[in-house]
């Protein structure tokens, strides 16, 4: 049984608006999915119905054998941890640590475990100088670390993160990335939804494309950035490599720039 699963499900809130419609997938244990489109595709509508804070309007959502329906946003929670666009609309203590440490000690997890879940959040965000901090007193990529951390912290099993390279300098994206591969050797699974193809190009093996509420198609980025009409009924800019190899007449299969750098390197 895939860990997570879409039946057929549509959403509409309750002014009629219908954000999503007939979307039917599943997602592996252990796999890292980006989730692609302009805004308005239903990105967002979507990963809130993997952690119970929106319940599917028709269809069906499973979470490691849960329909959503059948549970709280704060069962599911323990499963699922969503990471916010805006990481102000999650922080709410007045230290680094004290938020990073609230989730577990909610959970009802003992000291010595939650002592050693927020240390390895920290670490893996690069918050351990940051822990007697006010969130508020640091800038808004460093915030986006703090409530990463504390999801982390938590141990869930599935991390939805919403746009976390918005904002980011190239030093946090590395973070970002550093922290995806340890996350990725734990087994968990990883949902990101983000407007960086070059992100999703360097660390993502599947790609879910959303357009006009409903999924296109679900593929390795190697194919999705390579099909033109994909890529204009999405309204998806591909990654620089990818236009730079067009623009260059590379009729290879070369994606990245590791592969662009072999290509020519090759033909001397």
């Amino acid at each position: 049984m895939a860990l997570i699963e879409f039946k057929d499900v549509s959403f509409q809130y309750p002014n009629g608006f219908s954000a999503v419609e007939h979307v039917s997938f599943s997602i592996e244990q252990g796999e890292s999915i980006a989730i692609v489109g302009q805004n308005g595709a239903g990105k967002t509508t979507t990963v809130k119905m993997m952690n119970g804070l929106l319940k599917p309007t028709e269809g069906t959502v499973v979470v490691d054998g849960m329909d959503t329906r059948s549970f709280t946003a704060a069962q599911l929670s323990r499963k699922t941890g969503y990471v916010f666009q805006n990481p102000d609309d999650q922080i709410f203590h007045n230290t680094v640590g004290d938020e990073i440490r609230f989730g577990p000690q909610v959970l009802g997890f003992d000291r010595e475990k939650t002592e050693t879940l927020v240390k390895f959040a920290a670490q893996v965000t690069g918050l351990e100088k940051d822990m007697d901090e006010n969130p508020y007193n640091l800038p808004l990529s460093i915030r986006k670390f703090v409530t990463i951390a504390s999801v982390i912290a938590m141990d869930v099993d599935i991390f939805v993160l919403d746009e976390p390279t918005a904002g980011q300098d190239q030093y946090g994206i590395r973070t970002l990335e550093t922290m995806l591969k340890i996350l990725r050797e734990k087994g968990k699974t990883i949902i990101t939804i983000t407007h960086d193809m070059e992100y999703v190009v360097n660390n993502f093996e599947k790609v879910m494309v959303m357009a006009h509420k409903n999924l296109l198609r679900v593929d390795h980025p190697r194919k999705i950035f390579m099909e033109d009409a994909l890529l204009e009924e999405s309204m998806l800019i591909p990654p620089y490599i990818s236009s730079l190899v067009k623009d260059l007449g590379i009729k290879e299969d070369v994606f990245t720039q590791e592969e662009i750098i072999e290509y020519y390197l090759s033909r001397k």
